[in-house]
């Protein structure tokens, strides 16, 4: 999930309260869609697909990219521009599975990789620590796009996937052509979470805390209570997605991962400070401790009914972004905006590529 800190300013927001407070702010990315780019061409405009239509991918593929046997499906035409889609927690590669073939259909060449601990995502060596601190996961990435010889890519993700997007594109600019940010700028500040939030936001954060505990680590540790937790998670933070058995079932095949425990603690128990990092990491984690800015061409999205989206239409994180840029605010939307939303999630993809 998204990090406490950038949503700090969010006091009271409860899920009901996050769509009331946008009122009169909320616009829909479909209606943007195919405007004129100055200097640039027309985007096009996605074809409208009903949520749930695609329920598979083709038979993913796999590729050694540094420390990990990556497991990614890919889509589109193979000399196409590349587009990265990357997912979050507690969620899988199926948040695109809608998404990945409106893209490939316009030409884009789609990769959406599992992340490490998730899926048939493993690691190489039995002797790597099973760590997951932002810039580790930035890294995966990177080597992924070295292993597949792709020199640069437009990202675009949501929840540690738009963290991962963010780092590389504040780190390593030239491999990224455009981006797409759900909840805006994610980077975390190790530091700064160590000081308290308003009690609403830190309610917000429960799993978070549970986590830190011995009972939620046994929670994670166990596959059943594992993954009615990970489901609970889908009730609070997407309230007006219906989704069924199936689609939570096939997405929890990722969370049987051997590492998954191991890595989803590791995370949330780093952010808040109460592990080290491998010291490998450190001299990234030092520059994004000074919150980076990225000037690369970017489209922000808030999820209004998503209840770690902040008040003020993206205005708290937009001074972070200094290129070529973007906000919509979708109405009647939850945290995994992708799935709920894939017409309006692959627009933005199209019009952050034409920006």
């Amino acid at each position: 999930m998204i990090d406490r800190r950038t949503f700090s300013k969010a006091v009271g927001l409860t899920t009901g309260a996050a769509a009331l407070s946008l009122t009169g702010l909320q616009a829909s990315a479909s209606a943007q869609a195919g405007t004129g780019r100055p200097g640039g061409t027309t985007a096009p405009t996605v074809p409208a697909v009903t949520p749930g239509t695609h329920t598979e991918f083709p038979k993913l593929k796999h590729v050694k990219a540094g420390v990990l046997n990556i497991g990614y499906a890919e889509l589109g035409p193979a000399r196409g521009p590349v587009v990265l889609l990357l997912h979050g927690w507690p969620y899988d590669i199926h948040s695109y599975v809608d998404v990945a073939p409106l893209l490939a259909d316009l030409g884009y060449r789609v990769i959406v990789p599992y992340l490490r601990g998730h899926g048939s995502t493993r690691f190489l060596s039995a002797n790597t620590p099973r760590t997951a601190e932002q810039s580790a996961i930035a890294l995966d990435i990177i080597a992924l796009m070295d292993a597949l010889k792709i020199r640069k890519a437009l990202l675009a993700g949501f929840d540690w996937g738009s963290r991962t997007a963010d780092i590389i594109a504040a780190l390593w600019p030239e491999r990224v052509t455009s981006l797409v940010s759900t909840s805006g700028y994610l980077i975390t500040d190790v530091k700064k979470q160590q000081e308290p939030a308003a009690a609403a936001v830190e309610h917000n954060w429960w799993y978070q805390w549970y986590f830190a505990t011995e009972r939620g680590k046994t929670a994670m540790e166990t596959e059943k209570d594992r993954l009615a937790l990970c489901r609970y998670v889908w009730t609070l933070v997407s309230p007006n997605w219906n989704f069924d058995d199936a689609t939570f079932e096939r997405t929890a095949q990722a969370f049987l991962n051997p590492d998954y425990a191991a890595i989803v603690l590791f995370n949330y128990r780093w952010r808040i400070g109460l592990i080290e990092g491998e010291p490998r990491y450190d001299r990234y984690e030092k520059q994004l401790a000074a919150q980076p800015s990225i000037g690369v061409p970017t489209v922000t999205l808030d999820a209004a009914l998503d209840p770690f989206t902040a008040p003020g239409d993206g205005s708290a994180y937009r001074t972070h972004f200094t290129g070529p840029y973007e906000h919509r605010t979708i109405a009647n939307i939850g945290h995994n905006l992708p799935q709920e939303a894939p017409t309006v999630f692959a627009q933005a993809v199209v019009d952050a590529d034409h920006l």
